[in-house]
């Protein structure tokens, strides 16, 4: 799968919100929402930690925004850029808001495989893709080369 050089741009900033997430002691999540124009209209990074609120994850809060600021035709041509692929909360926020596209760095799957690596145990929810739980968001990812980077934020996290 390839990404044109402004995708990739967008991509690359969220892998940086994941690493503020990680400085500010959160899990490495950093997404960034795009308008059918191509202006950046919202970014976020990951808050569970530092609020005490496990459904403060990045995705949620761009679909928040979306339907707070954003009429319903433009919801629908808006792009989410993120480090990692939505857990099954953020792809069902995502689809009941009518987001777009979604692109993600790193998937599901390659997470389970890290987390299980680093010892760590099974989420609370299920790991789905996206798919699974909002079969009609249109995605692509993951990303080669940006998705390493995004393991590597796993493991100094945990570390």
């Amino acid at each position: 799968m390839t990404f044109d050089d402004t995708e990739m741009r967008h991509l690359r900033r969220a892998v940086e919100l994941a690493a503020e997430a990680v400085e500010a002691g959160d899990e490495p999540f950093g997404s960034v929402l795009v308008g059918g124009d191509g202006r950046v209209l919202a970014e976020d990074r990951n808050r569970e930690r530092t609020t005490g609120d496990p459904t403060r994850h990045p995705e949620i809060e761009l679909a928040r925004w979306a339907a707070e600021h954003l009429p319903v035709g433009e919801r629908g041509v808006a792009t989410v850029y993120t480090s990692g692929e939505h857990c099954a909360m953020c792809a069902a926020a995502h689809a009941w808001v009518g987001l777009g596209r979604i692109v993600y760095v790193s998937s599901t799957e390659q997470l389970g495989a890290w987390l299980a690596e680093l010892g760590v145990g099974p989420a609370p929810v299920r790991p789905l893709s996206i798919g699974d739980v909002a079969p009609g968001v249109p995605t692509a990812g993951p990303v080669s080369g940006l998705a390493e980077e995004v393991r590597e934020l796993h493991r100094r996290f945990r570390g």
